[in-house]
Order: structure tokens, then sequence, then C-alpha cells
């Protein structure tokens, strides 16, 4: 009896473990597919009507007639990617599946773009799942209708996202996109990155993928599979030609010099793009992007995203989020210029709690101190050093104050006019420099290409989803707020084996996540190449997702240097912009995108709201310029080489945009080399995170004594609207002195 007791006993446990086995395998889970996009090109009269009211503004601006304005988004995410697989999950708040097909008829019917590009992270693009992705952009492009003029050109790429532990050793994220989508003319496989914080790090083994498929209900099966098709691929073996590489591996890239390497090796025309440069989510405190100017790769590496939906990199400010010293040792600043240091709120809140306890003024004083020390020793885990501290209590610490949308914990010395202001004189008869065009893009991860023609639906135009009922984060996937009274004393906290997910201020990040921008080009036709020779010449600017009209351009008598020109001068520079505003917005979608995409679709895609622009622009208020004097010297200080803006000019608030002229006097007595753009601002508007995401509550002095971050922990509901002031960014025109 007992035996058979026993042996009931052993079938019952390895019953179990296979069902355990089987579930964490994912057997019971349905892959990610590309899906089918709709087999229709967007209605003509859509396309036309758009032509026709450019050509009219054209027309009163004087702008060159022979070329046209083509919007586009060069950073969409599917669930393609691990992290929108995440995010998009039921337990999550989101609606699960997000392929390449809906952002494909996203593109068409509900932004109305004339380009994308698909941009999932590489590093877990598999062979399968590549294989689904050009599939998709083929399927996509299939259904344009005539290659020389198509509705919609949709381009393939990924995303090199690399993610260092020290400012020393971190690179950030770059798209890379590729012209051409026939697998002659393509790599084998997308090349990932592979870095310190990241490395070593374990992906859930079949058991704990078995408890995530039990406890995330509605796709936890899918989850578990997903998990376990990543799992499976091997990552390539190194220091093996490109060309040589089995198929079915995980190609990575350990740093830029790297990647451009392997796409060298390729020899396909390819751009890449960095992004969220100065994001500090990801970003360690004082990265700087000196250290990748040796590495810089001019021939690819030549358009900047300075606007997303994760945030605007573009300004320099005077402050620093920490102090470097020479030998590379950092150290928390004092609160200056309205900005106030996380580390430095670090040491207020220990010592606010040190005091409340009846601790001696001398030893909270000194807990303080090293409170921001240990924060800035701990770089992005430095919340983590204040377990059980409510968030609000950190106020608007580490936020930029005064910018447009800025990135949240924004990293000044990675931001667009650092970039534009820093060279490298290691060869000093050829010092090197960045010599970036500038571009907006959306970095959703919804698959909705182009989200910012509508503000509205913050959960699903942009990433910042807030709290649904019953639907929160799933634990562990994302940084989180812990629960507990606050400490006295600075804790240490070990991160090491940790995803930098888990390191995200999430319930604070969320409220700085807005809907997203676009990249206008300049080109002399609506196909593939025409386009990609736009971009090429940097003849392009970017938008905050407004479709606004820009030309910037130096004059000189009959001779014109568009936006992305490098030129040589001795006189005067001058210069031309004309700008126009972007169309208001009527409600809901034109009834030839409802005929082609059906109600149904249009309602789970498009979410019932299209671009469906009327034909009244909306004012442009004024005209800022920049200007830019790169380094002269290696150690000549960056700070004043910017000057933002240096001319304001007004623009008529008619709603008939402006053409206004400037020159620089000053350039031939300084005899220096000079960068100049421009930003065309549009009149005030309701933005989803605007002005305020932190909703501050200010005092008489300006300083933030309050807050109710309107993010993750906001509802569902609230599309936490502010105002604040659309815009558009020219891409630079580079004036070198000399004849």
């Amino acid at each position: 009896m007992w035996k058979r007791i026993a042996i009931g006993a052993l079938l019952l446990v390895a019953g179990l473990g296979t069902a355990i086995w089987l579930v964490g395998m994912g057997t019971f889970g349905e892959p990610e597919t590309a899906g089918q996009p709709v087999a229709q090109e967007r209605p003509a009269a859509i396309r036309e009507a758009a032509r026709a009211a450019q050509e009219r503004a054209i027309s009163s601006l004087g702008a060159e007639p022979g070329k046209q304005i083509l919007f586009g988004d060069f950073h969409v995410h599917t669930t393609f990617s691990f992290d929108g697989f995440l995010m998009n999950l039921p337990a999550a708040g989101g609606p699960g599946s997000l392929p390449p097909a809906d952002a494909c008829d996203f593109a068409r019917f509900c932004s109305n773009l004339d380009f994308w590009s698909i941009n999932d992270h590489a590093e877990n693009l598999h062979e399968r799942l590549w294989a689904e992705t050009v599939d998709a952009v083929r399927q996509c492009n299939a259904v344009s209708g005539d290659a020389a003029n198509p509705d919609l050109v949709t381009y393939l790429g990924w995303e090199w996202s690399h993610i260092g532990n020290r400012p020393e050793n971190h690179y950030g994220h770059k798209n890379v996109v590729l012209l051409h989508t026939d697998d002659e003319r393509i790599p084998a496989r997308p090349i990932g990155a592979i870095s310190p914080a990241t490395q070593g790090i374990q992906f859930p083994g079949p058991v704990q993928r078995a408890g995530l498929a039990m406890s995330l209900g509605e796709r936890g099966h899918d989850t578990a599979r997903f998990f376990t098709e990543f799992a499976a691929a091997e990552r390539c073996p190194e220091d093996v030609p490109v060309r040589d590489l089995p198929s079915d591996c995980l190609e990575s890239a350990p740093d830029p010099e790297t990647l451009f390497a392997k796409l060298d090796d390729w020899g396909l025309p390819s751009i890449v793009i960095p992004h969220g440069t100065a994001w500090g989510m990801y970003t360690p405190a004082g990265s700087d992007w000196r250290k990748q100017l040796p590495g810089h790769d001019p021939k690819r590496q030549t358009l900047l995203e300075l606007y997303s939906g994760h945030g605007n990199s573009e300004q320099l400010p005077a402050w620093r989020e920490v102090d470097v010293a020479a030998d590379g040792s950092q150290s928390c600043p004092e609160p200056a210029h309205g900005y106030t240091p996380s580390c430095w709120r670090a040491g207020e809140l220990i010592e606010e709690t040190c005091r409340a306890e009846g601790i001696a003024a001398d030893e909270c004083a000194t807990r303080a101190a090293d409170a921001r020390q240990m924060f800035v020793d701990h770089f992005q885990a430095g919340w983590k050093t204040l377990p059980g501290q409510p968030i609000t209590d950190w106020l608007d610490a580490g936020q930029a104050p005064d910018m447009f949308q800025p990135a949240f914990n924004f990293r000044p010395r990675s931001s667009g006019q650092y970039m534009l202001a820093i060279r490298d004189f290691d060869d000093p008869e050829n010092p090197k420099r960045f010599e970036f065009g500038f571009i907006g893009s959306s970095d959703i991860h919804s698959a909705r290409p182009g989200t910012g023609y509508k503000e509205l639906r913050r959960g699903e135009m942009s990433d910042g989803r807030g709290r649904v009922d019953g639907g929160e984060a799933p634990p562990g996937l994302f940084g989180q707020h812990e629960d507990g009274e606050p400490v006295s004393a600075a804790v240490p906290f070990d991160a090491s084996g940790m995803s930098p997910l888990q390191l995200f201020e999430t319930d604070r990040s969320s409220a700085y996540l807005a809907t997203g921008g676009l990249v206008a080009a300049h080109s002399t036709g609506r196909d593939r190449e025409s386009i990609w020779e736009a971009l090429r010449r940097k003849e392009v600017y970017a938008t905050s997702g407004r479709r606004m009209l820009l030309w910037f351009d130096l004059i000189d008598g009959e001779e014109r240097a568009p936006m992305g020109s490098t030129v040589r001068r001795t006189g005067i520079p001058r210069f031309r912009v004309r700008a126009a505003g972007s169309f208001e917005q009527k409600p809901g979608c034109p009834d030839a995108a409802v005929a082609a995409l059906g109600e149904e679709r249009i309602q789970r895609i498009c979410l019932g709201e299209c671009d469906h622009p009327s034909d009244v622009r909306r004012p442009i208020t004024r005209i800022e310029v920049v200007r830019i004097r790169p380094q002269d010297r290696a150690d000549e200080p960056v700070d004043g080489l910017v000057e933002d803006p240096w001319r304001v000019l007004p623009c008529p608030a008619d709603g008939n945009g402006c053409v206004v002229e400037f020159a620089d006097p000053e350039f031939a007595s300084a005899a220096r080399d000079a960068v100049y753009y421009v930003r065309a601002i549009e009149a005030e508007d309701q933005l989803i995170h605007g002005s305020n995401p932190l909703r501050c509550e200010y005092d008489e002095s300006g300083r933030c004594v309050s807050v109710e971050p309107c993010g993750a922990t906001a509802p569902y509901e609230d599309d936490c609207l502010s105002p604040a002031e659309p815009r558009a960014w020219s891409s630079p025109i580079f004036v070198d002195y000399g004849g």
C-alpha cells in the first residue's frame, strides 16, 4: 500500500513538474506575429488636400516651389520590443498585442504620415521576429500604390539600446534605419547592444515563466512563450565577419565604434540616429557626449532625435546635475539657477527626518552630507538609498526648470546644444565635431507612429499610462517605489544583477512622457530615395508633433544654402526664415479614412481620432534664433558658447505665418566658426504633460513646495493637460570662418 502511495506521489509530482515545465516553456501561449495591414492605400483625396494646402503656403511665403515638406516618424516600437510587450499587457492596463501591421495602418489612416520606420529593440529580435519585421515592412510598402509616388513609405530599422552603469561606459540609444528592404540589401539580422548594465542579467527561467503565465491572467501564457523564444536564441560568436555569422543568433556590439564597423562590413546604406541623449531615466549622472566624439562616424551618424514623446534633449542649461572633477570623481552641487539636484534633495530629506527624530543638528548635517555623496555614488540607484521616501517629498528635484517638455532627470552634457559646442582636438589641424541635423519622432511603444496630432488619451497616444483600476504594472518589471517609513540615514543599495528597468523612477518619470514629435523632410518627391536624400543632406527639421511648415536658409546674393548645410564665409552671414503654423484639428476622422479602415478598426487602432486638419492655421508667435560658437581650443569652457536665444523675431499672430531675416555682424570680427538654428514657436495650447507635469505648487519666491505628479499614479482618464507652446526646430546651418 505504501509503495503504491509513494509511486502515486511520485507520478503526481512528475506530472505537476511536467505541467509547470510546459507552461513555463510557453506551450499554451501564442507567438507575437506581424499581422496583416489593410490592403488599401490611403484615399488620394486626403493626400491631394494636404499637398494643395502646402502649395498655398509655399506661394504666400515665397518658399522654394520645387520641394514639398513630408512628415514622418523615425522611432516606432511595437509589441515585438520587450518593453512594448510588457507595457501593453492587460495586467499593466494595456490592450495586448500591438503588432507592426497596426503601426502600418495607424501611420496611413490615423496619423496620415508620409513616411515612418519601425525600430523595435534589436536585443530581443531573434530570427523569427526579425523575419516577421522584414515581411511586415514589405507588406506595408506593397499596399502603398505607385512606388514612384506612394501614399506611405515604410523604412526598415531597429534600435541599438545601450545602457551603462557609469558615465564612462554609457553610450545610450541609437536607431538604425535602412534605405532598402530587399534581401540582398539588408543585414541578415539586426545588431543589438551589449552593455554593463544589462550583461549578466538572467531572464526568467521556466519555473519563473510558469509563475508569470499563471499570475498575469490574459496574455500570461503568451508572455511565457515570448520569453522562451528569446531565451532559446544564442548570442553570435565574436570576431566573426558579419556575413559569416549564422542567421539564428543574436548579434551585438558593445560600443558605437563596433556598431559602425559592423555596418561598414555590411556596406549597405543606413543612418544611425542617437535619441533620448539627455534622458536621465537610464543615463547615469555626469554622462558626457565628449567621449563619443573620437569614435563618431560622420557618414552614418548624421541626425539627432532632438525631441520625442520621452522628452526634449535640446538645451544646455547653466546648472549641472553633478560636479565632475578632472579625475572623473563626482560630487553633489548646490542648487542654482532654479534647479535643485536630486542628490541635494536627498540630503535635505535625510536631515528633515533626522531632526524630526530628535537627533542632534550636527549629526543630522553630517548624515545629510553623507546622503548626498551616497546618492551620487549610486548613479541610477541613488533614489533607492532613501527607501520609504514618498515620491511627493522629492518635489521637483532633478528636473529642468523653464524648458519646453524636458527629458526626465535632464543630463546637460548629453544635450544637443552641448554636442554642437564641443570639439575633439586630437588632430589640431582638423578638429573633430558633431554636425547633426535635427529630427523629432515619437519613441512610442504602442505601434502608433506620429501621435502628436491631437492631445488626448495619454495612455495610448503616449507611453505615460496612468493608474488603471485592477490593472497595475506587474511587480519587478519596472522600478517601484518602496513602501515603509522614511529613513534618517541613507542606506546603501545593491543594484548588481538587477535589470535597469528596476531602477527606473517610474512613478515620477511617467509624468514626463508626452505625445510624440515628427521629422519633416524637404523632399523633391514622395518616393523612398527622394526622402532618403533629404535626410542624407540634413534638409530636415523636428517638430513637437504639429505639422508646422519651416524653411531656414543662408542667403548670399543669388546663392542659397538650406538648413543642414555647411558653408565657409568671411563676411557677414545673412539668413531668412519662413514659417507657418499647423492646422487646427477637427474632431473624429475623415470620412475617407473611416471608409477605408472600417469603423471597428478606426476605434481600435486610431481610438476614434485621426489627423483631421481644418483650413485654419494656428499662429506662429515668434522665431527664436540660437547661435553656438564651437570650441576654438581644447581648454575653452563650454559655458558661454551657446547663446539661447540669441535673437527673438516677432511673427504676426494672424495665422498666416511670416518671413523674417537676420544677419550676424559679429561673425567677421570674431573670426571663428558659428552654428545657427531657429525655433518656430506656435501659440500656447493645452498639451499632455505640458508645462507642469508634476503639478507643482509654488511659494512667493517661485520654489516648488508641493507636488501631485500626473504620471503613473494619476487616474488613467486624466490626460494631464497643461499649457505649453508647440514648436519646430530647424536643422542647423554650420558657417565656418575662412576663405
